[in-house]
């Protein structure tokens, strides 16, 4: 999306700060015993309090508010009363919502409790590699120049990156022109950041698989060679200079 007036930049913060302060909120109030399910709960019913409405839920009928991967999920994760959390789980929590017409995404990894399962490493490349990779965006930046950057920092940290997940204009609708903000270089891309444009930036760090593959419940996905994937996102404002984060209530790099 293109911020043309000062409404639609308000408008953008708006919801910006909704789906952030919900992210945050979600990753406080998972606990050990909790299901997923109940997990979703919680944020649909902060949406709610925000009159604000799941994107998934909304524009592809997704079963559940929020997406919710646990473990060998890289992404898309159904929340359900069949998986409880347990103590060292790695999960990815995914927040999206629409408010007043203007749509924003955001979204992190975390583990819960102890890192008995030495996910950390993981999660630290994931959230490192989205602040550099946004540091490094303004106007005029070629995206593939950005993808280029994610993938060599990943492998700098001994981890791959998924190709086929990607980053994505945001703003009136959920996915918007830049179509894909990926974790590698495509050299025939020319495309480039443009100035006063929203955009969602995610990164997709991997530990063995470089493809997501879909599961038969038709939403889940996993590594095409197993492993585990973390992912972190902020939507953001890009300027001529740094951008503005308009997610940063989710506090993912607190």
């Amino acid at each position: 999306m293109s911020i043309t007036t000062e409404s639609e930049l308000t408008g953008m913060q708006k919801i910006s700060e909704v789906v952030g302060t919900t992210l945050r909120a979600m990753r406080e109030y998972a606990k050990v015993g909790m299901s997923t399910k109940e997990l979703d709960e919680y944020g649909g019913e902060l949406l709610r309090a925000y009159g604000a409405k799941s994107a998934p839920y909304e524009t592809y009928g997704f079963p559940g508010y929020t997406c919710i991967s646990v473990n060998k999920e890289a992404a898309h994760g159904i929340p359900s009363n069949k998986i409880v959390l347990q103590e060292g789980d790695l999960i990815n929590i995914d927040v999206s919502a629409e408010l007043d017409g203007f749509w924003s995404d955001n979204g992190g990894s975390f583990i819960l409790g102890k890192d008995i399962h030495n996910h950390q490493p993981l999660v630290d490349a994931s959230k490192n590699i989205l602040r550099k990779a946004i540091n490094n965006i303004k106007g005029g930046v070629k995206i593939s120049e950005i993808g280029y950057l994610i993938e060599t920092e990943a492998k700098k940290s001994g981890f791959k990156v998924i190709k086929n997940l990607a980053g994505h204009g945001v703003g009136k609708s959920l996915h918007e022109e830049p179509e894909n903000i990926l974790n590698y270089r495509v050299k025939s891309n020319k495309e480039r950041f443009k100035k006063n444009t929203t955009v969602a930036v995610e990164t997709f760090i991997s530990t063995k698989s470089t493809v997501a593959v879909e599961l038969n419940d038709g939403w889940t996905l996993v590594g095409n060679k197993g492993g585990y994937v973390t992912q972190h996102e902020h939507t953001i404002l890009v300027t001529d200079n740094h951008p503005v984060i308009l997610t940063e209530s989710n506090e993912i790099w607190s």
